[in-house]
């Protein structure tokens, strides 16, 4: 059963949602649901330009609540647990130019 589902529409969208501090890998999904940190959850994901849907389960380790500070959207950020290396190949081969932008992202 998945528990969430989001799709990234842009390239902007899904470095902003990326988290390569986390290892080895997580993604951030804008939610206003409640969830606590360490729950797992299974989450559904599209990928720009792709009309694939992506699927892992994670564990929930980071926590943008309601009016975090400058901006940010509520949501959480998933340690990704399952087939790790395929989904951060094909999110880091899609954000390649971007991920040494200074651009702000959902969580840092």
């Amino acid at each position: 059963m998945v528990d969430l589902v989001v799709n990234y529409d842009t390239l902007h969208q899904l470095y902003r949602a990326y988290m390569p501090f986390i290892k080895p890998a997580g993604l951030f999904v804008a939610t206003t649901e409640s969830h606590f940190l360490g729950q797992e959850l299974t989450i559904a994901y599209r990928l720009p330009s792709s009309s694939q849907v992506n699927e892992f389960k994670g564990t929930v380790v980071w926590i943008n609540p309601i009016g975090a500070s400058g901006g940010r959207p509520a949501g959480i950020g998933i340690k990704i647990k399952t087939d790790v290396d395929s989904h951060k190949h094909h999110i880091e081969k899609l954000l390649s130019q971007q991920l040494s932008s200074a651009d702000l992202t959902c969580t840092m």
